[in-house]
């Protein structure tokens, strides 16, 4: 028989609630294989980003277990092969260049001079801006900001990528990059946005959240286009799912 192969994700209720009790999260359970590509959708404040930092060891949950790619996630530890990229890329950069930021990561993963160099230079180039090697971060427009926070996550070769809301604020074009982006990614992934379209392009799965729960967990065309359930979750049916009929 082949060797099982663990999760990336496995979720097992999973609880989070603040001290004054006000609960965010609710008996989650989820499990992602290596390599899908999971979108995660539902209204403001459905619990994703707060599911996020949990997955990440950023925050301790009130009850149950995380595990990625089969070790228990600690609060705290620093697991290089698990990378957050944040929804606005100003909280993520904050180094003199591009290659600062870029290099952050594995010089502090303690690698020779010349790994870390082949590791900032591949992911400059796995995202497109290399020209940007030298510029100074809060220089860069939107759009370059975020294709150089993905590469400071980049340079860590992780195994799983976790995006807020990645396409926040960019214009059609470096949203379009991004998706192109994406689409061709080797990682396993988890996507949330309210940009609907584009986890309808990048994610064959999505879970839908919403007051803390998983409402529904399957494929995306399936999930999005259910119009009864998109619409009593505070959300709309993506416009390329909608069909329009020409009137006579």
């Amino acid at each position: 028989m082949p060797p099982k192969t663990e999760p990336a994700i496995a979720v097992h209720r999973l609880s989070f609630a603040y001290p004054d009790g006000t609960s965010v999260l609710e008996h989650v359970d989820l499990q992602v294989k290596p390599g899908e590509r999971l979108g995660a959708i539902g209204p403001n404040g459905a619990g994703k980003t707060t599911f996020f930092l949990l997955l990440c060891g950023v925050m301790k949950p009130t009850t149950g277990d995380i595990s990625l790619f089969g070790k228990p996630v600690s609060v705290g530890e620093f697991r290089p092969d698990v990378g957050l990229v944040f929804q606005n890329p100003n909280d993520q950069l904050f180094s003199a260049s591009v290659w600062d930021d870029v290099a952050f990561a594995p010089e502090n993963m303690g690698l020779s001079p010349q790994e870390v160099e082949n590791r900032v230079r591949q992911a400059l180039s796995l995202t497109g801006v290399e020209s940007l090697i030298h510029r100074p971060p809060h220089h860069l427009s939107g759009g370059q900001k975020r294709m150089v926070a993905i590469a400071s996550i980049l340079s860590m070769q992780p195994r799983l990528i976790v995006y807020d809301e990645p396409s926040a604020n960019l214009d059609l074009r470096a949203r379009r990059r991004l998706i192109r982006f994406l689409q061709a990614s080797q990682e396993t992934f988890i996507v949330s946005s309210h940009d609907l379209e584009l986890v309808l392009e990048v994610c064959d799965r999505t879970i839908l959240l919403d007051e803390g729960r998983v409402i529904a967990d399957g494929k995306t065309k399936t999930i999005m286009g259910n119009r009864d359930l998109m619409e009593n979750h505070g959300l709309e049916v993506p416009h390329s799912l909608t069909h329009h009929h020409e009137k006579p």
